[in-house]
């Protein structure tokens, strides 16, 4: 009996938490452009919270000054658990790119679940000629400052992973930063930017429509999503690998007990075989393992390794 009124008042408990969250629309800030890795997530994973829910999640991008505008909306957003971010390596380094930050980037949030490691690739425009990522470095090498390479702005993740596959290299390409992954793939297709390092969500259609070029992932092994492209170490480049990773976090004071139910519900609903399957058309994997804490952990660690690489390449806002 005493059994059966445990289950009961535990049921009861767990009841109570979805019946009093949500209370109205959810709102996703994604500091990014329609088109990119977090903003894609985002979508992918509203839909299936909207489900799940029965109320509306609303994804609302918020692109422009390199993520800056979407970030600080975040840490200003009500702690109720309606207002959530999908964020990326932007809002870290956006942080660390400023001497005086409007944001905290981690002590503004608080972790809700890793959503998604994703893959990275180099990717030139289509008349340039070379066919793999060691061409490309002999190209470049004989054309110091002649070339350029696109990003999604100064101190993006793009950007950062620019710099650091020059710098494996030992190349000297041009910075141009751009608002959008659209832009930047016009202007490599026409011809007057050469190369990037994109996420592979953001660059699986124009690679497979032949608008762009794959010349290697920036993973340690290959992806399935894009099988022939070699990985960056077959060109004997480790040390360019340059992994990214998006998740969902709420405002700092966000009670304990939403966070926790909306962990649950994401790693629930990145389990159901439409969303794994979504992800990995994408070249994406979902995260499927870990806590809150666990994500922290992953940030404040990225945190650490980004501040290096910003430090060590002289990288500033404009």
């Amino acid at each position: 009996m005493r059994r059966i009124a445990a289950a009961a008042l535990c049921f009861g408990a767990a009841t109570a938490v979805h019946a009093d969250f949500p209370q109205r629309p959810i709102r996703i800030i994604v500091a990014a452009s329609p088109g990119s890795a977090d903003e894609f997530f985002a979508r992918a994973l509203g839909e299936a919270l909207e489900s799940r829910y029965r109320e509306r999640v609303l994804i609302d991008p918020r692109p422009g000054a390199g993520g800056l505008i979407g970030n600080l909306l975040l840490s200003r957003a009500g702690a109720d658990g309606h207002t959530l971010g999908m964020v990326g390596v932007t809002r870290l380094i956006n942080a660390l790119l400023r001497d005086s930050p409007p944001y905290r980037p981690l002590a503004d949030i608080t972790a809700v679940a890793h959503v998604a490691s994703i893959t990275n690739v180099l990717v030139t425009a289509p008349d340039l000629p070379v066919r793999s990522a060691a061409e490309f470095a002999r190209h470049a090498r004989a054309r110091p400052g002649d070339l350029n390479f696109a990003s999604m702005g100064i101190g993006s993740a793009s950007h950062l992973a620019g710099e650091v596959l020059a710098r494996a290299m030992g190349i000297r390409a041009v910075h141009v930063p751009y608002r959008t992954v659209g832009q930047s793939e016009i202007e490599m297709g026409l011809g007057r930017v050469h190369f990037a390092v994109l996420t592979l969500p953001a660059v699986i259609g124009p690679v497979k429509d032949g608008r762009l070029r794959a010349l290697a992932v920036m993973t340690a092994g290959r992806s399935p999503a894009l099988p022939q492209v070699a990985a960056i170490g077959e060109a004997g480049l480790p040390e360019a690998q340059f992994d990214s990773w998006s998740g969902l976090v709420a405002p700092q004071a966000t009670p304990r007990r939403i966070v926790e139910q909306l962990h649950g519900d994401t790693v629930s609903s990145l389990r159901t075989p439409a969303l794994r399957q979504r992800f990995a058309s994408q070249g994406a994997e979902p995260v499927v393992e870990g806590t809150p804490d666990g994500f922290m952990r992953l940030m404040q660690q990225e945190y650490l390794r980004f501040g290096a690489i910003i430090r060590e390449g002289a990288i500033r806002p404009e």
